[in-house]
């Protein structure tokens, strides 16, 4: 049996390099940006969060999607390498960097109005769990929105094959190993845990727009929590 590959190197060479894997000029990149825009699509400048909770915000990508207002916006990442590589932009003050575990929050019950959280779900262990915790901090009547890809797909697998795969190999890295104790959680599972635990769930999927999960990159809801 071979051994286990260094996955605490992988994960340091991939936060590094999180930006040129998935966000060029690629049409790999122009994807994951409309899933960004597509979470902010119901959100205009007419809308107004006070308190913004973004957990797993990596290196700060989705910030600069948000078009609605906010008085705090707090963005949170275990990564320490990700977090680095934040450009709060204009929004000085106003946005706040915290090292925090998605799944433990260090946030009150019932303080937030909006959660984000944008490709993270997949990733984390036993998300019946991590849905009731984000649910907890979250005020009667606010918000959560979720971003996640259509993996094991048919549609997701091509692309990542076509795409990032092959850059991340250029760097060296084992790709289909990272990926298989990356992206725990599939797509199908995800889903049916959104609409078991919640009753007021707004979906969207992309591009096609069908619920198939083989023939969409991603799923995108607005959950609005009791």
């Amino acid at each position: 049996m071979n051994p286990d590959i260094d996955i605490e190197e992988h994960s340091r060479v991939f936060a590094e390099n999180y930006g040129k894997l998935n966000y060029d000029k690629s049409l790999v990149g122009t994807m994951m940006r409309h899933s960004h825009t597509l979470a902010e699509r119901p959100y205009g400048p007419d809308r107004h969060f006070s308190r913004v909770l973004e957990v797993g915000a990596g290196t700060g990508e989705h910030l600069k999607f948000v078009r609605h207002g906010f008085d705090d916006y707090v963005m949170t990442d275990f990564n320490p390498t990700m977090l680095g590589q934040i450009d709060s932009g204009g929004h000085r003050g106003r946005v706040t960097i915290e090292k925090q575990d998605a799944t433990r929050l260090d946030v009150p019950d019932n303080s937030v109005d909006r959660l984000i959280a944008t490709h993270v779900l997949e990733h984390l262990p036993h998300p019946h769990n991590v849905l009731r915790e984000w649910h907890r901090v979250l005020k009667p009547g606010g918000i959560m929105t979720l971003v996640l890809p259509c993996d094991p797909g048919l549609m997701w697998r091509t692309g990542r094959h076509l795409g990032p795969r092959r850059r991340a190999q250029r760097l060296g890295m084992n790709y289909d190993y990272v990926m298989a104790r990356e992206h725990i959680n599939s797509v199908w599972n995800l889903v049916s845990l959104v609409r078991y635990y919640f009753d007021d769930v707004s979906e969207a999927w992309s591009p096609l727009g069908v619920p198939l999960p083989d023939f969409n990159l991603f799923y995108v809801c607005q959950i609005r929590c009791r």
